[in-house]
């Protein structure tokens, strides 16, 4: 069964124990030795296919390639045999926390792979970059990586599940870099202790503002997960040499709840496993359809859906306005609540553009459909009638689906709302949409065949064919790969499609 623990901020008279802190009982979750079930297993398969699909999508892109060239103008480090970068040969290492680093923004860089909402928003499918790299780095074999990532995922959504960061703007990957510390104890096999300073000291260097996900947003939003994943390599390292880390980190009364969060009479109710019991998490979690802002996805169906019943209403001068009734969340970060002009602009930047619900919802009605490249062209973005219809479009919070939002049931969790379009004839049409499609409650939910299918479509781009078999059959055998397969689980570019893509240069 599941413990909850109580969290609260301590005064340093009351000499918190080290055994009744957060970061110690994420510890013992990650030091126990439970099976990994084969539902669990399965999907975590799932997810590194999807990894690669949206990393392989993303690989010519600016901020992939400069991550991927700061990690290739590094040297593998000596205690290892380092680790794979995306698209480059398999026998070309690097350090594994510049693997980490250069994996996890090709990955997060579309903002295309799996995501968890509750308390607090995250993408928990970044986890998989650093356990990875360590991994090879230290010649795991399948099973230990399918242990530490089974433990990343479940410390992520079990922190997403209790402690909200976004409402006192700090971003969410606060709760990324201790998961992924406890994922890459548990894949080494180290003590509690270790462990408990690698989560602090991982909590303590990624506490960043928001701003990143605000206003005009640049390209770090890609990098801020994997600097997390960058830091919680560094942080098992150091911890591993003996050196300890700020305690309490969250309790303590200068610590990341007082001062961070919600302030010194601040509490949480944090659900862990049991002793004993499996770490199931990751099945909580969904992947991504689409490739925009999670809270987009449903949307995203809801527009095309409307767009093949209803064509007419792709032209502007059909449309008086169109409200999106919507939770706080979508209503105040991606939609007209934010108050961000550049929201509406044309000539926003993609990663803009991708947390902007009013330009999201405009193009898919349009088009009756979502490109991971072309609806964010500047080209596409810029359209005369895409702009009129866009600025019809507004949004407002519902308190109903706020409350949807935010349950705790996964059978009534909902991430869409209630579209009302008022047709330029006076006329009103109403329709709603709770989950996206490939929700595990939508309409077509995501199986393996469907990871698959989206690793085909991104990948045949930019891999080989044989390449992509390679990586499907390697992957799928998961809990059965003797060390040498695991430092093979990465993905080759074909000839040429690197030589082509930026590599620019630096300090190093």
């Amino acid at each position: 069964m599941t413990v909850t623990h109580h969290v609260r901020v301590h005064k340093s008279e009351e000499n918190l124990a080290r055994e009744d802190q957060l970061a110690w009982k994420i510890a013992e979750v990650a030091v126990d030795p439970v099976e990994v079930t084969g539902e669990v297993a399965d999907m975590v398969i799932n997810r590194i296919i999807d990894n690669a699909a949206v990393a392989a999508a993303s690989i010519t892109r600016a901020p992939a390639s400069a991550a991927r060239q700061q990690a290739l103008d590094h040297p593998v480090s000596v205690g290892g045999a380092g680790a794979t970068v995306f698209g480059t040969p398999l026998d070309r290492r690097t350090s594994p926390e510049w693997a980490a680093w250069a994996n996890g923004v090709a990955v997060r860089e579309l903002d295309y792979h799996d995501t968890f909402l509750a308390a607090e928003y995250s993408h928990p499918g970044d986890n998989i970059p650093p356990i990875l790299a360590v991994a090879q780095h230290v010649g795991a074999d399948g099973k230990a990586l399918l242990r530490g990532i089974a433990t990343g995922y479940e410390i992520q959504v079990d922190l997403v599940k209790a402690i909200c960061l976004h409402k006192n703007k700090i971003d969410h990957v606060a709760h990324l870099g201790p998961s992924a510390a406890a994922g890459i104890g548990t894949l080494l096999g180290l003590d509690a202790e270790t462990i408990y300073q690698a989560v602090g000291q991982a909590l303590h260097t990624t506490t960043a503002t928001r701003q990143s996900r605000k206003g005009e947003i640049s390209t770090w939003k890609a990098h801020a997960p994997a600097f997390a994943g960058k830091m919680a390599v560094e942080a098992v390292d150091r911890s591993m040499r003996g050196e300890t880390s700020p305690s309490p980190i969250y309790e303590g009364e200068d610590g990341v709840i007082a001062w961070m969060l919600d302030g010194p009479e601040a509490s949480y109710e944090v659900p862990l496993p049991a002793s004993g019991e499996a770490k199931r998490a990751i099945l909580d979690t969904y992947t991504k359809e689409h490739s925009a802002e999670y809270q987009a996805q449903a949307w995203i169906d809801l527009a095309r859906k409307l767009h093949n019943e209803r064509p007419e209403l792709a032209d502007p001068a059909n449309i008086e306005s169109v409200v999106l009734h919507t939770s706080h969340h979508t209503h105040y970060v991606i939609g007209s609540g934010a108050n961000d002009p550049q929201k509406y602009d044309p000539t926003a930047s993609r990663e803009t553009l991708d947390h902007s619900i009013p330009y999201i919802f405009a193009v898919a009605l349009q088009d009756g459909a979502w490109h991971h490249v072309d609806s964010y062209a500047p080209e596409r973005a810029g359209r005369e009638d895409t702009v009129a219809l866009w600025h019809k479009i507004t949004t407002l919070e519902d308190a109903e689906w706020t409350r949807r939002y935010h349950s705790n049931d996964i059978s009534e969790k909902a991430f869409g709302g209630r579209v009302e379009i008022t047709l330029t004839d006076g006329t009103t049409l109403v329709d709603e949409i709770a989950v996206a499609d490939a929700h595990p409650l939508g309409a077509r939910p995501f199986a393996r065949e469907n990871y698959i299918a989206k690793f085909r479509l991104l990948a045949e781009p930019v891999l080989e064919s044989e390449e992509i078999e390679r990586f499907l059959e390697l992957v799928q055998r998961l809990p059965e790969l003797a060390a040498d397969e695991v430092a093979q689980l990465s993905i080759v570019a074909k000839p040429g499609v690197l030589a082509a893509a930026p590599a620019p240069k630096g300090l190093f």
